[in-house]
């Protein structure tokens, strides 16, 4: 089991805590335009903060990881964004090997934990680690016992005849959490066992969703009984009153290095840096916990929210990123999910 070391604030620290510092004015100009693949609160919030400490103004465009990867890639001969904000840090590599981002080494790097310092490293300083989050299962403990369906503990639960289309994710194809997903699986169990494991899965999804959020949001709502997708963001709703219950699957799980990146040839780069440093800065990390998010932050003098998974109870797989983000591999096993799962028959 792969073991991360986490700085921990104490209660009384987090409760004289100040989620956000006072901004001084700013009386900057410029313009930057950030393509957002967190929560569409988490862009709102951020983008806000930023003009008010730097006077530069911010166009946020919220996509999922997917589509702003898809987005970058079509724009290359004339990018119209500078900066691509979240997402599991996969497609930010597909995309740095593919030059369609920038090398920056921000002065905010040492400031971050090793995990962090050293996804920046393997990327050539191409994309920067913004927080982690485990992968997981969220279930919807009222529709569980309204139907008699017993609480999933494991992966290999979900395959059971009783969760015939109560199951949602998201299509990898343009949601880096479903992609985590599925690198995950076929780390987890090999290519041939984990594509068997994924086509019986198949008979019991009711949808492929878009975006990563979306099951999460389809759990939370009652309109499926099972999400997967990142612990963090399914036990944000929980914490808004939803009656989510979320799940480490017994057998291991893997995990997302969410990133930023600086467009390769945006117009505004400069600004892209400043906004790349924000992004990488205890105040803008603290907005997690500020909206009971509860992701990682990469930032070792960012607040960690107290209902944050905590990793060390949490069975990781070691999970390969540089690997899984690779341009040919990433392509690979998309063309292969596609061809194999996605035509099939439920």
């Amino acid at each position: 089991m792969t073991r991360f070391h986490f700085t921990t604030l104490s209660a009384m620290a987090l409760a004289a805590a100040v989620v956000v510092s006072p901004q001084r004015p700013a009386f900057a100009q410029g313009q930057v335009t950030v393509y957002c693949s967190i929560l569409e609160e988490q862009c709102r919030e951020g983008a806000a903060m930023f003009e008010k400490a730097t006077g530069i103004k911010v166009a946020m465009i919220r996509k999922s990881t997917g589509e702003v990867y898809a987005q970058v890639k079509a724009e290359a001969n004339n990018p119209r964004g500078d900066v691509w904000w979240g997402g599991p840090g996969e497609p930010h590599l597909q995309a740095a090997e593919e030059g369609l981002l920038d090398e920056y080494k921000s002065p905010k790097l040492p400031e971050l934990h090793d995990w962090a310092q050293r996804h920046a490293e393997q990327s050539k300083f191409r994309t920067n680690a913004i927080y982690l989050g485990a992968l997981g299962i969220g279930y919807n403990s009222d529709i569980l016992k309204k139907r008699g369906i017993a609480a999933p503990k494991c992966w290999a639960d979900l395959l059971d005849a009783t969760f015939r289309d109560e199951v949602q994710i998201a299509d990898p194809s343009s949601s880096g959490t479903a992609y985590v997903f599925l690198a995950t699986t076929v780390q987890r169990l090999g290519e041939e066992k984990g594509f068997e494991f994924l086509k019986s899965l198949h008979k019991n999804i009711s949808q492929y969703t878009k975006s990563g959020i979306a099951p999460v949001k389809a759990t939370a709502l009652g309109e499926t009984a099972v999400g997967i997708a990142f612990i963090h963001d399914m036990l944000t709703q929980k914490l808004q009153g939803a009656p989510i219950e979320t799940v480490a699957p017994c057998e291991g799980t893997g995990y997302e290095t969410g990133s930023v990146s600086v467009v390769k040839g945006g117009k505004n780069p400069e600004a892209a840096r400043k906004f790349v440093d924000f992004t990488l800065s205890p105040d803008a990390q603290n907005i997690n916990a500020k909206l009971k998010i509860n992701s990682i932050p990469s930032n070792r003098n960012a607040l960690l929210s107290p209902d944050a998974p905590k990793f060390s109870e949490i069975k990781l797989i070691d999970y390969d990123t540089p690997r899984w983000g690779s341009p040919a591999e990433r392509s690979r096993l998309l063309k292969k999910f596609d061809a194999e799962i996605k035509t099939l028959p439920r």
